[in-house]
């Protein structure tokens, strides 16, 4: 879509000007990107899963559904071609999309592999444009360098901004000033509004409130009576307030840090699953590691092949990323959530209340010195992981999800990329390089 010719608003129609940006149809488009031959196929990703996680638009207009079952994607669009995921991919093109963005920009809010948020308010004058000519400057970029299409919002804060993204899609360009917030939510319902989830939704429909604007034309002490922090800034928001600042620290999610990885075929074999678990638990806390972060809450959960998650958590007496500590509370508490006569196709772990890592004062039973010891040498292992590649070591809880694939069988299949070896690469450790141009399907 070219937009040409933009006339140049007045200030207080933009005192922020936030930008959010879309991949339209991330995982899909990656795939399309890296093999041309698969532009204007119904491509659809998640075959190691048996659900998809990513179709193409053109797969979408033959019926195809996200979280649909394969088989069921195969009756409604039989030409589909059905593809593994190949994350290490998308977070390469994800990298890039975010070094793009932040050409025009540093403060760029990484809000998902495929979505970010964007400050340019200011930046007029040195770039030389106005906003709407920003936004659409960064699509174009976007759209020709990563070789597929983004979806972008402008709007005085993130919440408009949101819902100015999700207005034209594919390939969307959608400007919401201050002054025309009321058009754009008129007609909205309220459950689509960014941040209202399904409970919230319900609640508000009791209190007879259906759409946007309805809930933005209430009384800010009608609001405060009724609802928490969050829902009362996304009525800020709605009336054109900035409240909800970017995060633009690069690095994981500051409030948590989750693990989770279906493995097939499913299994009630108990070692195995725990073992899966282990290997998600040891993955979070080397995430943290990595960031010099510790948590002190902590969720283990498995679900069923009927798609039901059982679970525990716990609070911590102090902030861990020791891993060994996590796995021992996991194998203690395990029969609680664990149940034989269930077939399992998951497990996984989410961290909370993420803290900075910082040096604990010792005590006279030594277990701050013994914590000491346990990160010292969980940091000598992520030296040599970093040295000779991920799960090089690991411990022996995690043996059988190391020593397996993933997936076995039909959904074992791995992407293209993971069986491409350039000079100076191994299978644990490869270079940045995300595309094999051409391959045939």
């Amino acid at each position: 879509m070219a937009i040409k010719n933009f006339p140049l608003l007045s200030i207080d129609t933009f005192p922020r000007a936030i930008l959010h940006i879309d991949g339209d149809a991330f995982f899909a488009s990656c795939e399309q990107s890296r093999n041309p031959a698969l532009k204007g196929r119904p491509v659809v990703t998640g075959k190691e899963r048996g659900i998809a996680a990513s179709m193409s638009y053109e797969a979408k207009a033959s019926g195809a559904e996200r979280g649909m079952r394969i088989f069921e994607i195969k009756r409604v669009c039989p030409e589909a071609v059905i593809l593994p995921s190949d994350y290490e991919t998308y977070s390469l093109l994800s990298k890039r999309f975010y070094s793009i963005v932040r050409r025009f920009t540093p403060e760029v809010e990484e809000y998902g592999i495929d979505e970010c948020f964007a400050d340019i308010t200011g930046l007029q004058r040195p770039l030389k444009m106005n906003y709407q000519r920003i936004a659409q400057k960064i699509k174009e970029e976007l759209d020709r360098e990563l070789g597929f299409t983004f979806s972008v919002g402008l709007g005085p804060n993130k919440t408009i901004a949101k819902i100015a993204s999700k207005w034209k899609k594919p390939s969307g360009l959608t400007v919401i000033s201050a002054r025309q917030i009321h058009l754009f939510i008129a007609d909205l319902p309220v459950g689509k509004v960014w941040g209202i989830g399904k409970q919230s939704e319900a609640y508000l429909n009791k209190l007879g409130i259906h759409t946007a604007i309805e809930l933005a034309r209430k009384s800010e002490w009608w609001v405060k009576k009724n609802f928490t922090k969050p829902t009362v800034e996304i009525w800020s928001e709605l009336n054109g307030k900035f409240e909800k600042p970017l995060n633009i620290e690069e690095g994981p999610n500051k409030t948590s840090v989750q693990k989770f990885r279906t493995f097939t075929p499913p299994s009630r074999n108990r070692e195995f699953i725990f073992s899966q678990l282990s290997k998600n638990i040891e993955n979070a806390c080397i995430k943290l590691r990595r960031h010099k972060l510790a948590a002190k809450k902590v969720i283990f959960f498995l679900k069923t092949q009927d798609f039901y998650y059982y679970g525990t958590k716990f609070e911590l007496s102090r902030a861990t990323n020791i891993p060994s500590d996590l796995i021992c509370l996991a194998e203690k508490s395990f029969n609680e959530f664990f149940n034989p006569k269930f077939l399992y196709r998951a497990a996984g772990t989410s961290l909370f209340d993420i803290e900075i890592e910082n040096s604990r004062q010792l005590d006279i039973f030594g277990k701050v010195l013994r914590a000491e010891k346990l990160t010292s040498f969980f940091k000598a292992v992520d030296v040599a992981q970093k040295k000779h590649g991920k799960h090089t070591l690991y411990l022996a809880t995690s043996f059988w999800a190391n020593k397996f694939a993933q997936h076995l069988g039909k959904r074992g299949d791995i992407p293209k990329r993971k069986g491409f070896l350039v000079k100076g690469e191994t299978a644990r450790r490869r270079i940045g390089i995300p595309m094999l141009i051409g391959e045939e399907i």
